[in-house]
């Protein structure tokens, strides 16, 4: 019994076809396949697949690689948003000058004024004494070296004044006349002293004196009389509540002239120490009200 075929010719048998069958004993009446070409075919197949599938990767790669990249970048911007919200506004920032620290004002005492300690009887009570303002047996100012002769101490003032000083000394009440006569080479000269209570009696006395107010030259212990009728030059000064006068001129009774250098340099020496001296005593008197 033989089972032809219905509905047509028999069906060719395709691979890669669905419902197609293929003869199980090979005996077809159509061509044999050619396997060789249907396993290329196969091979072309799965090559194709594969790179379908290969891009396909390639593309999801990339995919995940653009995600991440986004996540990054957003990941940065909200922790730069975070940081940017997490900073007070300009507003609150508060300024330099409201952060320094404040102090309170301080500031060290000022110094004592050493004048202020020779200007008042009250304030002025160091010993004073010709021998305590010009001590020792010599002065020397610069490199020039004067020899300390005679001394004396009175508290008549006019006694021991010459001209227009002894009245000048009663009227601003001058309470002790101090000398000291200096010699070098022929030249002598006398400071004198003079002490009152207050600062405004002695640059009263120094203000009324004039070029016939002559505190007397002072001789002796080695030193020749000298400036008692030859002229010689005289001046004034003061300084706190002491008025100093030096009386400047040649032990061998020559006139002082205008030449005579040797005269006027020793006595502006002599007039500078005397307010070093006086100046000396304040500022002795100032530290040690500033010890206290």
């Amino acid at each position: 019994m033989s089972f032809g075929q219905q509905g047509g010719p028999p069906s060719q048998w395709d691979p890669w076809k669905p419902n197609s069958q293929q003869p199980w004993d090979g005996s077809s009446d159509g061509p044999t396949p050619d396997w060789a070409a249907l396993a290329e075919a196969s091979e072309t197949r799965n090559k194709r697949r594969r790179l379908l599938f290969i891009g396909g990767g390639a593309l999801a790669t990339v995919a995940i690689g653009t995600a991440v990249a986004v996540a990054v970048v957003s990941a940065n911007g909200d922790s730069e948003a975070s940081t940017a919200s997490s900073l007070p506004a300009t507003a609150d920032i508060p300024s330099q000058s409201a952060t320094a620290p404040s102090f309170a004002p301080t500031s060290a005492p000022p110094p004592l004024d050493p004048k202020e300690f020779v200007s008042s009887k009250s304030k002025d009570t160091a010993p004073i004494g010709a021998d305590i303002l010009f001590p020792g047996t010599q002065l020397t100012m610069g490199e020039t070296v004067y020899k300390k002769g005679p001394t004396a101490d009175t508290k008549n003032c006019a006694s021991v004044a010459q001209g227009t000083l002894p009245k000048i000394f009663k009227a601003n009440d001058c309470t002790r006349l101090m000398r000291v006569t200096y010699v070098k080479d022929g030249v002598a000269v006398t400071v004198g002293v003079a002490v009152f209570d207050t600062e405004a009696q002695a640059t009263k006395v120094k203000t009324q004196a004039d070029d016939k107010s002559v505190v007397r030259s002072l001789s002796g212990s080695g030193v020749k009389s000298f400036c008692d009728s030859a002229v010689c030059r005289t001046t004034t000064n003061s300084y706190g509540r002491y008025a100093y006068f030096t009386t400047a001129g040649f032990t061998n009774g020559k006139n002082v002239t205008e030449k005579s250098t040797q005269v006027f340099s020793t006595g502006d020496d002599l007039a500078e120490f005397t307010f070093r001296q006086i100046r000396r005593r304040g500022e002795a008197q100032a530290s040690a009200a500033a010890d206290e």
